[in-house]
């Protein structure tokens, strides 16, 4: 059997990713590790539903915003609380593109990463 496990997103600023994944999506850490040296840190997100994680790998040297290319990828999530959601995000300023016509959204982070909103069918 194989299964997903976790996907990763590079960021500059841990404390503001961290805090923008808790309020955007109500993800929270469900572990991390810090390499003894501290030049990095991963800390990995759970939706307290499935096991799947996302990976935020931070660089201690790292002072760069990422190139992310034409960020032709996302990470997607469904809900239940599509309006609810579509509603915080739209008040959180972060809603970056709308197909209206499919009924999805997405919203971007600190580190220009697009994730994808799909209502649950």
């Amino acid at each position: 059997m194989i299964r997903f496990n976790h996907f990763n997103f590079n960021v500059l600023d841990l404390e503001r990713s961290l805090a923008f994944y808790k309020e955007a999506l109500n993800l929270t850490p469900v572990r991390e590790k810090t390499a003894e040296d501290g030049s990095f840190k991963l800390v990995y997100l759970g939706d307290g539903s499935s096991d799947f994680t996302l990976e935020l790998t931070w660089l201690k040297d790292r002072t760069e915003p990422y190139d992310l290319g034409e960020c032709e990828f996302h990470l997607a999530f469904t809900t239940d609380e599509f309006e609810a959601l579509h509603a915080r995000h739209k008040e959180m300023g972060i809603i970056c593109f709308e197909n209206e016509a499919m009924g999805i959204y997405f919203i971007g982070d600190p580190d220009g990463y697009w994730i994808e909103i799909v209502p649950a069918r």
